[in-house]
């Protein structure tokens, strides 16, 4: 049986990708800074406050993978509070990544980036080698998290795999509750108000449902071949005002067109659509939900 450890257990992807370890039959030891899981029958669960390096005393480094999903989220908060999202994002990882070198055995270690560090570019799939861009201190947490990855394999051979997320959605622990833009918009809809669009609503994202990303992530993340290397999640690509629309129609609600706020425009990436053709290769089929069959499910 492989040996997991989990951090972030009670986020949303770390509380899909606990229940999906577990069922595919990993010994999921979890960690999170609040008292206890959200999560029952996972392994176990130990609460550990990563901004710190005596946070880690108790942490079980024998293990075969580190699954590092804990964090802060969010856009134009991380600008207000820097601090924070440096102690949690970045010094957290540092603290783990210092805890295994200096083990015998060096589990790897599995992140999740994301699309914000991508210069988005209309109507153009991006690789994982396209240009990048930073309009947040979380885009810049990501990025330099990649770099502290590939600075501690180099010097300390701790192997790694990076997953760069668009638009996760969807939820197979609680129907009720789905993630991000989408969750934003279920809100809206759930409670008969309008979906409120910035200008024309024509930004293209990729959307994979949250048990296609655990899908795609745990399976490559168990291939050799994948040390040392970033993938793109694969999904399926939507305009805003698609999503908007196909939700609106189930739930027989307006949508509403507003002007830019100007802090919001400046944070905007554009159209940040993944070319998703490396993780293709390994993973067969890399999508098994697609929103508008869910979205008529809900």
């Amino acid at each position: 049986m492989k040996k997991v450890a989990l951090l972030g257990c009670n986020g949303y992807l770390g509380s899909h990708l606990s229940y999906y370890l577990t069922v595919r039959g990993y010994k999921v030891n979890a960690y999170d800074i609040h008292d206890d899981s959200f999560l029952r029958g996972i392994g176990s669960y130990t609460q550990i406050d990563i901004s710190t390096g005596e946070g880690f005393k108790g942490f079980d480094f024998e293990v075969d993978y580190v699954y590092y999903f804990s964090g802060v989220t969010g856009t134009g908060t991380s600008l207000d509070e820097y601090s924070r999202f440096i102690d949690i994002n970045e010094k957290g990882l540092l603290h783990i990544l210092n805890g295994i070198k200096q083990q015998k055995v060096h589990p790897r270690i599995v992140f999740p980036s994301t699309r914000l560090v991508y210069k988005g570019v209309k109507n153009t799939p991006l690789n994982e080698e396209a240009e990048k861009e930073f309009k947040t201190i979380y885009a810049l947490n990501k990025y330099h998290n990649e770099a502290s990855l590939d600075l501690f394999n180099n010097y300390y051979n701790i192997p790694y795999t990076i997953f760069r997320i668009g638009v996760p959605y969807g939820n197979t622990l609680d129907r009720g509750y789905s993630y991000g833009t989408i969750g934003f918009f279920l809100d809206k809809a759930r409670n008969n108000r309008p979906i409120t669009l910035y200008g024309d609503g024509l930004l293209r994202r990729t959307f994979t449902h949250v048990s296609d990303i655990c899908r795609q992530i745990v399976t490559v993340s168990e291939l050799e071949k994948s040390i040392g290397e970033i993938y793109n999640i694969g999904g399926e690509t939507y305009s805003l005002l698609e999503i908007a629309k196909k939700i609106a129609r189930k739930y027989d609600i307006a949508i509403k067109h507003v002007d830019w706020p100007d802090f919001a425009l400046a944070l905007e990436s554009g159209d940040t659509v993944f070319d998703a053709s490396k993780i293709n290769k390994l993973v067969q089929p890399v999508t098994t939900e697609s929103f508008p069959v869910w979205i008529d499910k809900q």
